[in-house]
């Protein structure tokens, strides 16, 4: 007993010091940002002091006027009117002779050019998501001199970032996205003006805030941002480079190019013209569901970044710095990682003129964004977490512990496994990382597209002989048995116990089928903090 108060003893003390680390991080990067500003505005007090010193000179001459020679006075006029440092010739050279220096390997490219590097400069870019997406993105574009980068993200830095996340690292987890990022960046490029917007972005936020961008680039990982992206970038006239990544796969478009007012049929199509509605929530997976591989969400970044680079290098008007004209056809990229070839490029149809965002009769408007009418969430079938079953069909993750724990008060027997059914229907590679002792996996993968087949009597009473899932066979031949279904985070598990029932393994109500409460995350953080998070 005294070697486990010691362990919980220095559990709490490690705690409470990355607490204690993460305000101070937090404190530092606010610091930072207000010693920044101090130094704006010292500058800026010092130009407001000269201009009233030169004022203040001109007036002294003035009042001094008479009595003096008029040649003499118009000398004294002159040389006030044109101080010294305005004397300065002309800039010869229409970049810093560190510019040149600095974007160098890509200035003698004919495809960028003086003009194309001068238009990089005159630019400004908003990054949506400062993730895996969003890390390589930065990078590219700040490393190549593009003028304004603004970086919107609501998220703090975590360890589970950090294999894909490459602007982030580990002295860095719990401060902002936003802010950890500004800082690998502002080293990279310190030319670049940073432009920090710490929160996530929404329908009532959207407009002001990418109004100020040339372009946008879209490197969320959930379809409710990627339609409200879409449609703000239509209404406002932007161009938006879109990705996303999960597994060992990526996609790629460059959307609303050229950016015509809706209605427009020679404009780039929007995403929803691409997708007009959204996939089903429950067939949506996230990476920290489904997993990412950090090269592969990489990769689409970098090209996020190329696709940018393109398009803001031939300008507004589609010229580019080796003379060619028009924007490219809007296409599809698709990325496999374990494909042959591992790039696939696929044609898209214009404008759809039926399209609710760009279309000729658009829905989306200003004034739809902007008063929340447009509920992203409710589109997409996202509203809440999933809660799919009543009090009755669920258990928590103490009261289960207990059940594998303790001896049953009603007949004094031990506990054992063997008394119930656990089922764990995370995918099989993540059961193989770690798993409670005696569960089964069933994928719910699997579970999802077993089909429902009525159960059917012949003349004699006897049931359907016809063959069954493999997983329903077995469960059927322990009736007397309740099941507990268990996943990592108490979704999956509540749409297999629905599936369960509709499958009649419950015997019409006589035995007990049910989820266990939060999932392996409740499990580890209320039962087992020694069990893995991943």
């Amino acid at each position: 007993m005294a070697a486990v108060s010691v362990i919980e003893l220095l559990r709490q003390q490690i705690s409470t010091c990355e607490a204690q680390l993460a305000s101070l991080r937090q404190q530092l990067a606010e610091a930072e940002h207000l010693h920044r500003q101090q130094q704006q505005g010292l500058q800026l007090k010092r130009m407001e002091e000269q201009t009233r010193h030169n004022t203040a000179s001109t007036s002294l001459v003035h009042d001094m006027s008479y009595g003096i020679h008029d040649d003499f006075r118009s000398e004294i006029f002159a040389a006030l009117s044109h101080p010294e440092e305005e004397n300065v010739p002309p800039r010869r050279w229409p970049l810093e002779n560190s510019e040149y220096k600095r974007y160098g390997r890509q200035l003698i490219m004919p495809e960028i050019g003086l003009q194309g590097q001068l238009r990089l400069k005159q630019a400004s870019v908003l990054i949506v998501g400062v993730g895996g997406l969003g890390c390589p993105a930065a990078a590219y574009l700040v490393g190549a001199g593009v003028g304004t980068v603004g970086l919107i993200d609501g998220d703090v830095v975590e360890e589970s970032n950090l294999h894909r996340q490459i602007l982030h690292s580990t002295a860095r987890v719990g401060m902002t996205k936003v802010d950890s990022a500004i800082v690998a960046l502002s080293s990279l490029n310190p030319n670049v003006n940073l432009v920090a917007h710490p929160a996530r972005l929404t329908p009532e936020s959207s407009l002001s805030i990418m109004q100020d961008y040339d372009l946008v680039l879209d490197c969320t990982d959930n379809p409710a941002s990627r339609y409200l992206i879409s449609d703000t970038c239509v209404l406002l006239g932007k161009p938006l480079v879109s990705a996303s990544a999960l597994r060992t796969e990526g996609q790629l478009m460059v959307l609303n190019n050229p950016p015509l007012p809706p209605g427009g049929a020679n404009g780039g199509p929007c995403y929803r013209c691409i997708f007009p509605k959204p996939p089903a929530f429950e067939t949506v997976v996230s990476c920290g569901e489904g997993g990412i591989l950090g090269p592969v969400v990489g990769t689409m970044g970098v090209l996020q970044a190329l696709e940018t680079i393109k398009v803001l290098s031939r300008g507004v008007k589609g010229l580019a710095a080796n003379g060619t004209t028009s924007p490219e056809p809007p296409t599809l990229t698709m990325f496999s990682a374990y494909g042959s070839p591992m790039f696939r490029t696929i044609r898209l149809r214009g404008r759809r003129q039926t399209c609710a965002s760009c279309g000729a009769k658009a829905t989306v408007t200003p004034e739809a964004l902007k008063s929340g009418s447009l509920d992203y969430a409710l589109f997409c079938g996202s509203v809440a977490p999933v809660d799919a079953l009543t009090a009755n069909e669920r258990i928590s993750v103490d009261n289960y512990a207990k059940i594998r724990t303790e001896a049953n008060p009603f007949t004094g027997s031990q506990p054992s496994n063997d008394s119930h059914i656990l089922i764990d229907v995370r995918e099989g590679v993540q059961f193989d990382l770690c798993s409670l002792e005696g569960s089964v996996n069933i994928p719910f993968s699997e579970i999802s597209r077993t089909p429902l087949k009525p159960m059917r009597e012949d003349v004699a009473g006897n049931h359907d002989a016809t063959p069954e899932e493999g997983w329903v066979a077995a469960l059927r031949s322990h009736p007397e048995k309740p099941i507990f279904v268990i996943c990592r985070l108490g979704n999956d598990s509540q749409l297999t116990v629905k599936k369960m029932k509709a499958l009649g393994l419950d015997n019409g109500g006589k035995r007990w089928i049910g989820d266990i409460k939060g999932g392996l995350r409740a499990w580890r953080e209320n039962v087992d903090q020694d069990f893995p998070d991943y």
